[in-house]
């Protein structure tokens, strides 16, 4: 596990679209990891759209974020959750669901899909990283997103689609 948020990328100048999909399950840590999230990303990419589109749970995002790709490709899209385990294996399930049917998508839509829904034992893990200072993973989605972008730029502009 990472202890610290990776380097800030360069800022991204021309305009872009962000979506973010996030739970609102788990309130207090997935309002955190929005309100952070948005606020990187108007540092890094300060021309950027952001659309922020709420759900119930972790388990409604990816089908969320799959209409989103269908209908509007944004230069990135980031999944935003907590999912606090309990004494069942519900959390498990759910968490391996959601990250399966993510990374399914950014292959699919070759775009970049960028997976925060937490999976953290207890309160004090989702307090660190949705609130705390050093392990914000909201700064540190935002951070990834903008690196991707970045790559997927620079792919463009050195491998055009349907060169090889």
């Amino acid at each position: 596990m990472s202890t610290a948020l990776p380097p800030k990328p360069r800022i991204i100048g021309p305009r872009m679209r962000v979506c973010i999909v996030a739970s609102r399950y788990n309130e207090q840590f997935s309002d955190a990891l929005v309100e952070n999230t948005v606020a990187e990303l108007s540092e890094l990419m300060p021309n950027t759209r952001i659309d922020v589109i709420r759900v119930p749970g972790a388990y409604e995002i990816p089908v969320v974020a799959a209409a989103v790709l269908d209908r509007q490709l944004p230069s990135a899209l980031i999944a935003l959750g907590v999912i606090i385990k309990g004494a069942t294996a519900h959390a498990d399930l759910i968490a391996g669901s959601v990250v399966d049917s993510l990374q399914q998508l950014a292959v699919q839509y070759q775009t970049p899909v960028i997976n925060e829904v937490l999976l953290v034992e207890d309160e004090k893990q989702a307090y660190a990283r949705c609130i705390g200072a050093n392990l914000n993973r909201g700064r540190e989605a935002a951070r990834v997103a903008a690196s991707m972008v970045d790559v997927f730029q620079e792919l463009n502009r050195t491998l055009p689609l349907g060169t090889r």
